[in-house]
């Protein structure tokens, strides 16, 4: 029983695990861009040596989230100020009303690594 179905419920839950950077190149209380394939952009964040991952560009207009700021436990686009809540990925402040996408980030051997679903990286826009 299952058959194919059974297979493709797998294949569907299938995750890949991403080497973005090393830890010391994002200081705790610093931010830093990095690249999934080459192609996709993933923000590093260190709070308090603890990286977290996010969507590296705004969900209310295509920007780079790295050449925004970061205040007590929020990410701000300096595009239109939007903020974000690092804790959620959730919007603070107009313009945005999507939350950024938030992957799941380990520290291995003294890298940056996040776990993400094969095929494109999610992204909320």
């Amino acid at each position: 029983m299952g058959g194919e179905r059974g297979i493709d419920r797998v294949l569907a839950g299938r995750v890949r695990r991403v080497d973005l950077l090393g830890i010391d190149e994002v200081p705790p209380g610093t931010m830093k861009m990095a690249w999934v394939d080459g192609t996709d952009q993933v923000l590093v964040v260190n709070l308090d040596d603890t990286p977290q991952a996010y969507q590296g560009i705004c969900t209310h207009e295509y920007f780079e989230l790295d050449k925004g700021f970061l205040t007590a436990g929020s990410l701000t686009c300096a595009l239109h100020l939007s903020r974000f809540d690092l804790a959620t990925g959730d919007p603070l402040d107009p313009p945005a009303e999507l939350p950024l996408a938030m992957y799941p980030t380990f520290v291995e051997d003294g890298r940056v690594v996040i776990e993400i679903p094969e095929g494109p990286l999610p992204v909320n826009e």
